[in-house]
């Protein structure tokens, strides 16, 4: 099963901010933590129930290379991305979001 996705719109400004300030880090970083992020949504996308459940119907990939994690819900054959949350950062901050 290939489902469709989302972002929540703060989401998706939360992966914008953060390949931006890789890319400020390291030339080139950025570009990396993206396709991390692309690879990890491919694999939720064609195993969307494989992840960790946190709360709710929510589940959690962890992005590879990097300190994040994808926090999302899968419902009707959709993925919504509702975070791309730093791993060391306010837990559950994401917790209202739909």
């Amino acid at each position: 099963m290939i489902a469709s996705y989302s972002f929540h719109e703060v989401a998706s400004d939360e992966f914008n901010e953060a390949a931006a300030y890789y890319d400020t880090e390291h030339r080139g970083l950025g570009s990396l933590f993206i396709d991390a992020v692309v690879s990890a949504i491919d694999h939720i996308r064609a195993y969307p129930e494989s992840c960790a459940v946190l709360r709710d119907r929510n589940r959690r990939m962890l992005v590879n290379g990097f300190p994040y994690s994808l926090v999302y819900s899968f419902v009707g054959g959709h993925v919504r991305i509702l975070a791309v949350a730093h791993c060391s950062r306010r837990p559950y901050y994401w917790s209202g979001r739909r």
